[in-house]
């Protein structure tokens, strides 16, 4: 009997190897698409080429960001990965700032919200109130704590993840800034 288990763990284990073997691929190239994809929706419609990703360390946390660049070779945006923790765990967002440090769009890349409640943070109707936000001029903070942002209904937890993670963005935007870029 130990032998017939054995034997029937050690198959399904080697189906199971084979099978993320011949999805692995498939599945990285989807990620990277829509990574692509969120890349352009986020940034200026003057960027055409995209920059690798660079990695910024601040307050001992390290972030991914992509530069931007029109035809001439200038920077006109700045696309940062954030996953600040809301009530359903981490939420991926992509904001996209210009070089003035306004934030041009923001993306969800995954969350894992309430259905229906905070999940609406992937709606539109919540993230469109951040396009032309300018974290120097208002406060990236759901109203009911004082700020500027409208909360989603009954999923103020969602909200003020979701805010902090764009002031967070804020502040790597500045930090990337203060970083000295290699010579091209």
């Amino acid at each position: 009997m130990t032998v017939c288990l054995f034997a029937i763990c050690l198959v399904c284990s080697a189906l199971l190897a084979g099978v993320y073997a011949l999805t692995a691929e498939p599945i990285a190239a989807a990620a990277a698409a829509k990574n692509e994809a969120a890349i352009k929706e986020v940034l200026p419609d003057t960027a055409v080429q995209i920059e690798e990703v660079r990695t910024v360390e601040m307050d001992g946390q390290k972030y991914d960001y992509n530069l931007a660049y029109d035809e001439l070779g200038n920077t006109v945006g700045c696309a940062i990965n954030v996953a600040p923790v809301g009530f359903g765990g981490p939420i991926a967002i992509k904001v996209g700032f210009d070089v003035n440090g306004v934030i041009w769009n923001t993306k969800v890349l995954s969350q894992a919200e309430t259905p229906g409640l905070g999940a609406k943070c992937t709606e539109a109707s919540f993230s469109e109130q951040f396009k032309g936000f300018d974290p120097a001029q208002k406060k990236l903070s759901v109203k009911k704590d004082g700020g500027d942002v409208d909360a989603i209904t009954a999923s103020t937890i969602t909200s003020r993840a979701y805010a902090d993670g764009l002031a967070t963005a804020s502040k790597v935007f500045q930090t990337i800034l203060q970083t000295p870029m290699p010579l091209n």
